[in-house]
């Protein structure tokens, strides 16, 4: 064997041994990270029962497609130019959403149907070709389109202009009060119970919460509508909408974890009220991930995205408010209501994709809709900063300052806690005994799953999973959905 001059006499198979050795990890390294991506960004269905739903069907769509393109084209009366327009776009969404159930990503979740998942991406892929187009005209465009959807934003007027917020708070009256539970204060309150089932933390959630009301009060000088009496900011906003809604998602989300996730296939079961129960079981979570967001050995890059998970959650509220106020139009709107309907969904699967991101090691990039939503936020901020250089001419520049510095101690003091929360768990964990199932019982309630490759408790949402040692309640469905 021909020996090198290299020290030790290290022979040229040794070496090639050692390649071939280093690029099989690197291989692994590779097939690990593209498995843990397509969890988040193509989680896959297992376990099909009913085969017609998951096949593909691309000739029976293209030959639907074609025929529902001819029928509109050669049936309908084209002499009024207006119509054309909204017929023609709305057909154009409607065949982009058709392209988006054959092309795009599943991302994380696979309930009720794949599908469903796909056009909630392409109806945000839409929203940001639209953005774009937006801030490329000028306000005199902006207008005339925004005439064109709606006739009646012509008489529109801001909010500001014809109400008189925070005055006579000192009169605290029961009728005054409850005439501040209307439908929006509902709003208020179901969405805080939907985003603490997103969110999955108390610490997280109530950080948002009194961050956003320091929001409202450093905005003030530029949003009138934020200015509000003591008793409604600190009772009826954060005591009552935003506790209860979080206190609300957050038992949901525990009940969710306690129970025991057995699907059976719907031709399993035999009777009629078995398989309705399975269809409307459908559309509820396969599994429930345990969520933790910081540990004790969280890294400074761990900590510098929650802090930037915040910020954007507050950006984004933000672009609520400043393009009611901006573009005119009521807070009872449809484009609002849209919007807000839009974001609501797409936030779901943006939030588990930047989790995973975060807390799973072998998750080097952010999912799709992830992205996308940030580029949505940032290019709703971009639209009102250029249209609305008269509101953000009246900047105070010190309490945007005082905004940003506000928001930093109070996540930071928040992830303190949190971490300290989690050092106490784990010290009392030491001293805990196993459960039956091999899973040991935290003090804080939920049981640590033996979980490698991961920063956290991220499993795979595709598995049951059981989350104290309680009787769960058996489900019998099909167990091929997330």
């Amino acid at each position: 064997m021909f020996e090198t001059g290299l020290p030790g006499s290290i022979s040229w198979d040794v070496i090639r041994l050692m390649a071939s050795w280093s690029r099989t990890l690197s291989n692994d390294d590779n097939v690990n990270y593209l498995l843990h991506f397509r969890m988040i960004n193509e989680q896959q269905v297992d376990d099909i029962s009913i085969d017609l739903f998951y096949k593909p069907h691309t000739l029976t769509l293209l030959s639907l497609t074609v025929a529902s393109l001819m029928y509109f084209v050669f049936s309908r009366d084209n002499t009024d130019a207006d119509n054309n327009l909204r017929v023609g776009l709305l057909l154009v969404v409607s065949f982009f959403l058709v392209v988006s159930v054959l092309a795009f990503p599943n991302g994380p979740f696979i309930r009720p149907h794949p599908a469903i998942w796909r056009m909630v991406f392409g109806l945000s892929v839409l929203y940001f070709l639209f953005l774009v187009f937006l801030i490329f005209l000028n306000w005199a465009q902006v207008k005339r389109l925004m005439y064109w959807v709606d006739p009646n934003l012509r008489y529109a007027k801001r909010e500001a202009d014809v109400m008189e917020y925070a005055v006579n708070c000192h009169v605290i009256t029961w009728e005054r009060i409850l005439s501040h539970l209307d439908i929006f204060a509902f709003g208020h309150f179901a969405g805080w119970a939907m985003k603490a089932m997103l969110i999955r933390s108390y610490g997280l959630c109530w950080t948002i919460s009194i961050t956003w009301e320091l929001t409202e009060l450093f905005f003030m000088h530029l949003l009138p509508n934020f200015a509000e009496c003591w008793w409604d900011q600190v009772i009826l906003d954060i005591l009552l909408c935003n506790g209860g809604g979080i206190w609300l998602g957050m038992t949901v989300c525990r009940f969710l974890e306690m129970r025991t996730y057995q699907w059976a296939s719907i031709r399993d079961i035999h009777t009629t009220t078995g398989k309705l129960k399975r269809v409307v079981l459908q559309f509820t979570p396969a599994s429930w991930t345990y969520v933790r967001w910081l540990d004790p050995k969280s890294s400074f890059q761990r900590v510098a995205g929650i802090y930037l998970f915040m910020i954007l959650w507050q950006l984004t509220e933000l672009n609520t408010f400043f393009l009611k106020h901006i573009f005119v139009f009521q807070a009872s709107h449809a484009l609002r209501w849209c919007r807000i309907l839009l974001l609501g969904i797409i936030t779901a699967p943006t939030v588990r994709q930047y989790y995973a991101y975060l807390t799973d090691t072998q998750c080097k990039r952010v999912g799709t809709q992830c992205w996308m939503f940030g580029a949505i936020s940032f290019l709703e901020a971009l639209a009102c900063v250029k249209f609305g250089q008269d509101v953000f001419s009246k900047t105070q520049v010190r309490s945007v300052f005082l905004w940003l510095m506000c928001v930093a101690i109070i996540t930071l003091l928040c992830l303190y806690w949190m971490v300290r929360s989690e050092q106490k768990c784990e010290t009392n964990l030491k001293s805990s005994s196993e459960s039956d199932d091999g899973s040991l019982i935290e003090p804080c309630g939920n049981i640590t799953e033996h979980t490698t490759g991961e920063r956290d408790a991220w499993t795979d949402s595709t598995k049951p999973s059981k989350r104290r040692r309680r009787p769960g309640r058996h489900i019998a469905a099909d167990r091929d959905e997330d």
